[in-house]
C-alpha cells in the first residue's frame, strides 16, 4: 500500500516539475474521485484559487442527472465560463497522478470548448 501512495506522489511530482517550469499562467488542477471530479484554477505565485467547479456545485438545483464523461465535460464547461467572467484565458492543465483519458480528458476538452486556451 505505500509503494502504490509513493507511486502516486511521484507521478504527481513529476507533473507539477513539468508545470512549474512554464510557471507564468495560473494552473488548472484536476480532482477526480470515484463519485465526483473537481477542477479549480489556482495562481501559484499567490497561493489561491481563482475560480472552483465541481459536480456536485453544477447538480444544486438540476433535476437532470449526468454521469461519467459527460458531466465531466459539462464541468469544464461551466470552469471555462467562470474564468472568463474573471478575465483568465490562459491556463497549464495539471492532471495530478491521474492519466489525461475518459473524465479528465473530457474535462479538459469541455474547458477548450468553453474558450480556455492551454
Amino acid at each position: 500500500m505505500i509503494n502504490k501512495l509513493k507511486r502516486k506522489l511521484n507521478r504527481e511530482r513529476r507533473t507539477r516539475v513539468k508545470i512549474a517550469r512554464v510557471g507564468k499562467y495560473p494552473r488548472l488542477s484536476v480532482y477526480r474521485s470515484n463519485k465526483h471530479i473537481f477542477a479549480q484554477i489556482i495562481d501559484d505565485s499567490k497561493g489561491n484559487t481563482l475560480v472552483a467547479v465541481s459536480d456536485k456545485s453544477l447538480a444544486k438545483g438540476k433535476e437532470e442527472t449526468l454521469r461519467g464523461v459527460a458531466l465531466s465535460e459539462t464541468v469544464g464547461i461551466a470552469l471555462a465560463e467562470k474564468a472568463k467572467a474573471k478575465k483568465i484565458s490562459k491556463v497549464t492543465f495539471d492532471r495530478g497522478s491521474y492519466k489525461y483519458h475518459g473524465r479528465v480528458k473530457a474535462l479538459a476538452e469541455g474547458a477548450r470548448k468553453g474558450g480556455l486556451n492551454f
